[in-house]
Order: structure tokens, then C-alpha cells, then sequence
């Protein structure tokens, strides 16, 4: 079964698969790896005495955490296998130690432990088979094996087959109002380090790291930092990458951001036979049809195709809206700050299961990881801390430091300002998915895919995704029963 289950994930890992059972216990793994860090010895299940570990992701502390176990019990130069010692130490909270992105699955002859960081960045499910479990990065490992239900091993959660369920971290509540004498411009200059030092930390890795490069601000943000750093250390240039239709914004405004930053500069023009062309292979990978995630999945996937001619690993701008106040909807917030702090920290706690979802499914099914800075875990406490009114104002847009009559992250913009051209600093945000063109090209593409010659509109494209995914899947409502999709639970401003 570990063999059927590990093929359907092949595309995560294409640079070795192994498949390894626990001598003395009734356990199995299986791993496909993408080597990015101990890319000579750090094949995967990694092996201690009776300890068995795989895992999926990056821990970017791992040589700090190797100082400090002592380096004489490692045996190879993943930082994977941090996970393995942390939890030999015997530590009561040895998963909090790890910071970074991961999921993972750790055996002893009589104990099965699993885990997931504190966002869910990198998937895990979990299935019963009959009186044992099974585990997968996604859910097609378990199509056609005619399991009834499969669940979500949840962000910041441990389970240990000993002790049951635990959630280790929790997401930090967000502060609304600033107390009296807060010092902003001191703050954004705070924030400005943190973000520094998140993006350092993120882009440890032993092949290089290129960046997507939307032409946004968020993107632009992480990439313009990245570039900086390269720099200072006397590395290449920083590959960049963007996609989107011909002339459309979001290229124009990458082409200008690279020129600026002075990164190494690479962009895809993508037409709607492209869109025709890989609509289900992006159905399949992403595992949902929900029509936001559809439509912002596709410009990722020919970002991710053309990175990965290049590089291995990519930095992302995932998470900036969520923490500093970037949708849209958020303006109508921009009154009642309390309110808008606990609608930051509730869609924070769900990302999992919507844009990180597209980021991990899209990439990964390019053999490429994706990384995201902005959900660092000092990043968030930072940002969680910093007042819910700083990230939202009103403003006069007749100022410099302003978007409109309200600004979406406002302190963001401040604390990076220096970084980019004025334009893109204070430029109106559009949604990947608009500034890249996919939404006109999307209905060209979706008139030649149903034979409809008249406008698509929601219900049909929603049909038709669903469809398409239905048609890729054995057991396709189990697949639907667990696909990400936007949920309706906002906080009420």
C-alpha cells in the first residue's frame, strides 16, 4: 500500500524515493525527496537505533538547534533529523524547538508521533486503515484505497499515539488600538528588522533560492530584501520570476521591480490554449474546485513551471494581507479596529486550507518549494502585536502615504518604503489573479473547454471544476469532503 500511496506523490519529491519498514514494529514509510538542505546524505527515512523519521518541509533553525544537541549524534547534514534528536531528548515541549515549515511522522517500535507547524504550511493527513493509520501530504495518496473519511492533522498540532492529540501552538491574538505614547515611526523601523530578519532566516538553503515576483507589493517586499542581502554577501543576483498575459500589470509592474532592485529578471507570457491546456493538470494537483483557488492557482503554476528551470526553492509573499491587513474587504474594517484584529487572527488560523494550499499544491506539483517569509513565527508575534489601527487608516489620498481614503497595510508600506519606486509602494492592489490577466484568458479558455460560446459565469465555472476534478479521482467526494475552499466565517466589523 505505502508503494500505490508514494507514487501519486512523486512530483513533491523527484530526487529520490525510498521506501522503509521498522524493523520490530508494524510500520511502513515511504518518501519522495526534493534535496535542498544536505542534499548528499540526507535521503529520507531517516534512521536512529529503533527511530524511524520522514518528513516534509525545512527547519531553518536546525543548526542552531545541532549546536546545542551536540553534533556528534547527527549522521547526516539534514536538518530533518533535528526532528529526530529533538525528540529523543525527552524535552516536555521539544516541538515547539523547531521553527520553521514541516510536517512530519516519527515511529518507535510502540509509538507513532505526527506533527505539523504552527500555520500548516506543509500539509499532513491522516486516514484510518482498518485498525492502523496512514499519513499523506495530500489526499490523492489515498484515492481508490475505499477509505470513508480522512481528516486534517491540524496547523500547531501533535499527535503522539500514546498521548493523544495536542495542540502545541496557538496563534496570538491580535492587538487593535495603540496604547498612549506609542512611537509609530520607531515600531515600522521594528517591523522593518523583524521582516529582515525573517527573510534571512528563510532563505538558508544549500542550492540556490529565486523568489516570485508578482510585481505587488508583497512579492516586491520579500524580493527586494532578498536581493539586498545577495548583495551584501557578494552572491548572484537574485532570480525573479512572474507570469501573467501579454501586457498585462502585474508583468509591467515585476519588469519595473527587478530593474529597481537590480535582480536577475525572468518573466512567462501565458495565452488561454495555455489555460486549456493545463486547467485539469491544476484541478488535479490542487485538489479543489473552489473557484477563487482555481483561478489563483493558475498564474502560480506557470510561475512555479518557469522557476523551476532554474531553482529549486522560491520565496513567496503569502501571508503579508493576513497579518497587515490586505483584502479588500478588509477596508470596511477600518472603524472598528478590535474587530478587524480578530478577523486578521481567525483568517491567519485558516490559511492552511486556502492560499497555502494553493501555494504547496501548485509548487510542489513543479518539484518546487515554495517559501513564505511573512509567516515567520517571530514575524507573526511581532505583527499580532502591533496595533490593528496601524495596518488599516484612514488617509487623505491627496498625501504621498496614502492609497485611497482608507490604506491597506499602512505600517508595511512605511516600514519598507525605501526599498521600492513610490508607484508600487502606494499603488492600488490588485489580486494575482486580475493583475496576471488569468480572469479575461480564463473565459476564452472555459468557452473552448464546455463548447458554451456565451459568458461563463460563477455557477458554470464552479460546475465545470468540479467536474473536471470528479472525472480525475476515484473516490472524488472524499477528495471534495476535505478541499480547501473560502469559508464564510468572518468577523463581523
Amino acid at each position: 500500500m505505502a508503494a500505490r500511496m508514494i507514487v501519486k506523490l512523486e512530483h513533491r519529491g523527484p530526487d529520490a524515493t525510498q521506501i522503509t519498514s521498522l524493523k520490530g514494529a508494524p510500520v511502513i514509510m515511504a518518501h519522495s525527496r526534493l534535496s535542498i538542505i544536505g542534499p548528499q546524505d540526507g535521503a529520507q527515512p531517516i534512521i536512529q537505533g529503533t527511530d524511524m523519521l520522514i518528513a516534509n518541509g525545512e527547519i531553518y533553525n536546525h543548526a542552531d538547534l545541532r549546536a546545542i544537541l551536540g553534533k556528534d549524534i547527527f549522521q547526516t547534514a539534514s536538518d530533518s533529523e533535528t526532528i529526530l534528536h529533538l525528540f529523543r531528548s525527552r524535552a516536555a515541549r521539544w516541538v515547539d524547538r523547531l521553527d520553521g515549515m514541516f510536517a512530519f511522522v516519527l515511529a518507535t517500535p510502540d509509538r507513532i508521533v505526527a506533527a505539523r507547524d504552527p500555520l500548516g504550511i506543509k500539509p499532513l493527513y491522516v486516514a484510518r486503515i482498518g485498525e492502523g493509520l496512514a499519513f499523506a501530504s495530500e489526499l490523492k495518496a489515498f484515492d481508490g484505497l475505499g477509505l470513508q473519511t480522512i481528516e486534517t492533522v491540524p496547523p500547531g498540532t501533535l499527535y503522539d499515539s500514546r498521548d493523544g492529540w495536542r495542540q502545541w501552538y496557538r496563534m496570538p491574538q491580535g492587538a487593535a488600538r495603540a496604547e498612549p505614547g506609542l512611537d509609530v515611526e520607531a515600531t515600522a523601523r521594528e517591523l522593518r528588522l523583524v521582516i529582515e530578519a525573517a527573510v534571512a532566516k528563510w532563505m538558508v538553503a544549500d542550492v540556490e533560492v529565486g523568489s516570485f515576483l508578482s510585481g505587488g507589493l508583497d512579492s516586491s517586499i520579500i524580493a527586494a530584501i532578498a536581493q539586498r542581502q545577495l548583495k551584501q554577501a557578494g552572491r548572484a543576483p537574485l532570480k525573479t520570476f512572474s507570469v501573467g498575459t501579454a501586457g498585462s500589470p502585474d508583468l509591467i509592474a515585476a519588469k519595473a521591480v527587478a530593474a529597481h532592485i537590480g535582480s536577475d529578471h525572468d518573466e512567462y507570457v501565458f495565452t488561454s490554449d495555455d489555460l486549456v491546456e493545463n486547467l485539469p493538470h491544476v484541478i488535479y494537483h490542487l485538489e479543489s474546485a473552489d473557484i477563487d483557488l482555481v483561478r489563483s492557482a493558475i498564474p502560480t503554476l506557470f510561475a512555479a513551471r518557469l522557476a523551476r528551470r532554474q531553482v529549486k526553492a522560491v520565496l513567496t509573499g503569502e501571508g503579508a494581507d493576513e497579518l497587515f491587513a490586505g483584502y479588500t474587504y478588509h477596508h470596511a474594517y477600518v472603524d472598528d479596529p478590535r474587530a478587524l484584529a480578530d478577523e486578521l487572527t481567525r483568517s491567519l488560523g485558516t490559511m492552511h486550507n486556502i492560499n497555502l494550499q494553493r501555494v504547496d499544491r501548485i509548487s510542489m506539483a513543479e518539484s518546487l518549494e515554495a517559501r513564505t517569509p511573512f509567516l515567520d513565527r517571530d514575524l507573526i508575534a511581532f505583527a499580532q502585536s502591533t496595533p490593528a489601527e496601524l495596518k488599516l487608516r484612514r488617509t487623505d489620498p491627496d498625501r504621498i502615504e496614502s492609497t485611497g481614503p482608507t490604506t491597506e497595510k499602512w505600517l508595511l508600506r512605511k516600514a519598507c518604503a525605501d526599498l521600492l519606486p513610490e508607484s508600487l509602494v502606494w499603488r492600488k492592489k490588485a489580486q494575482f489573479d486580475e493583475g496576471s490577466g488569468t480572469v479575461a484568458a480564463l473565459q476564452d479558455a472555459l468557452q473552448t473547454l464546455t463548447g458554451n460560446t456565451g459568458v461563463i459565469d460563477r455557477v458554470q465555472e464552479g460546475a465545470f471544476y468540479e467536474k473536471t476534478l470528479r472525472d480525475r479521482f476515484v473516490d472524488p467526494d472524499l477528495i471534495l469532503a476535505n478541499a480547501g475552499r473560502w469559508v464564510a466565517d468572518r468577523v463581523a466589523a
